[in-house]
């Protein structure tokens, strides 16, 4: 493409029509679903409209957008951001070795989803930008990270083509991993469980009868049949969750609102009543081939629950929309007996200073050993019958 390239950038997504925004993150949906959804202008926009991220929440928006002959051809979702928290491949090594050293680490940039460990395009171009589009906004960002004397700048869970894009570029890419359960085709979770070694089938028989006889119903909702009382009954759950894991939840309120009134047509929440309340449940998001597993809480405790609304809940799903596969967030080696298996995710860093990028480079290069090898090694101890794991 020999037009020239204008980025701008923006502090508010309302900037840019969501139409625009769109054209480069989900083309894809103009005949269906997006393939995932958390880059899309009503998400992005929920977050900064609920104020979960903006001020006072170490998330500033600085979105990048790509124009050529006056039409937008690339869109990239940018943070400013204050601290390390909600990323989900974490850096906090880094900046604590670069700040013992007496470096700055923050601010630093970030092009991610915010309190999104899920993978997908991150450098979002309209079909047939996707070259040029994607090494205008790295080039965009790294211009402003050094423009702006940032220490850093991170693309995380981006795709692997993306990754190797970056890397030819002179990022840094970095390797770690996830759990994902795969679907090659089953009719029902029978046909799943019948892929399992006869022990592994059994377990999971048994936890999915010990949740279900809690003394409650398990409920699943999408689309219209959310109400705000099941926001309600969700908002409680996910305060538990927030307050244990992260100090605070990173989501308000207003967030949830967002979801029912824009996003709820890609949303399925599995929600367990017991005595005539809501006491348990797990938040999915519906994707074009993919379910998303986000945020799960509950106010009373019974065994296997977790297990079931979080994981079985959603495979049984997935089975039944036809979805290729369930991503059920970070961390986790106890969903590799429930058949979700260990995958590669992908993240690039920049970092200015150049002893320190050496450094990063030296221990990410291990770092992506250790991981290939672990993967190796869980995948051979998954729970599949030999010869019946999915490809």
């Amino acid at each position: 493409m020999s037009e020239t390239v204008e980025i701008s950038l923006l502090t508010d997504l309302s900037e840019v029509a969501p139409s625009d925004w769109d054209a480069c993150a989900c083309p894809e949906a103009a005949d269906g679903r997006p393939r995932d959804p958390f880059t899309t202008h009503r998400f992005l926009s929920a977050l900064e409209r609920s104020r979960s991220v903006g001020p006072g929440t170490g998330w500033a928006p600085r979105h990048l957008v790509a124009r050529a002959g006056g039409a937008v051809i690339a869109v990239a979702p940018l943070y400013a951001k204050s601290h390390s928290q909600g990323e989900y491949i974490f850096d906090f090594n880094w900046a604590e070795a670069y700040e013992r050293a007496g470096g700055r680490y923050y601010p630093k940039l970030q092009i991610a989803v915010p309190f999104t460990p899920a993978t997908g395009r991150r450098l979002l171009t309209r079909p047939g930008f996707e070259v040029a589009g994607r090494a205008a906004l790295l080039q965009g960002a790294l211009q402003l990270a050094e423009k702006s004397r940032l220490s850093s700048l991170h693309v995380t869970f981006c795709t692997g083509e993306e990754a190797r894009a970056g890397a030819e570029m002179g990022l840094l890419h970095r390797v770690t991993q996830q759990f994902h359960w795969e679907n090659p085709g089953y009719a029902d979770f029978d046909g799943f469980l019948d892929t399992l070694a006869s022990r592994k089938r059994k377990t999971i028989r048994k936890e999915r009868a010990q949740a279900q006889g809690f003394g409650g119903s398990i409920h699943s909702f999408t689309g219209d049949a959310l109400k705000p009382e099941h926001w309600d009954a969700f908002w409680r759950f996910y305060q538990d969750t927030g307050s244990r894991k992260w100090g605070r939840p990173y989501l308000t309120r207003a967030f949830f609102d967002e979801m029912q009134a824009m996003m709820r047509d890609d949303i399925l929440l599995v929600l367990a009543e017991r005595h005539g309340r809501w006491v348990a449940g797990a938040l999915n998001f519906i994707g074009r081939e993919t379910l998303y597993g986000r945020y799960w809480g509950c106010v009373e405790e019974h065994p296997c629950l977790h297990f079931e609304l979080c994981y079985y809940q959603a495979i049984d799903y997935a089975i039944a929309a036809g979805l290729q596969r369930v991503e059920a967030g970070a961390q986790g080696e106890h969903k590799l007996a429930r058949g979700y298996l260990p995958t590669e995710i992908h993240s690039l860093h920049w970092i200015a200073d150049p002893g320190f990028r050496a450094a990063v480079a030296h221990y990410l290069e291990a770092e992506r050993r250790a991981v290939g090898e672990e993967i190796e090694v869980l995948t051979a101890y998954g729970p599949f019958r030999r010869g019946a794991r999915p490809e």
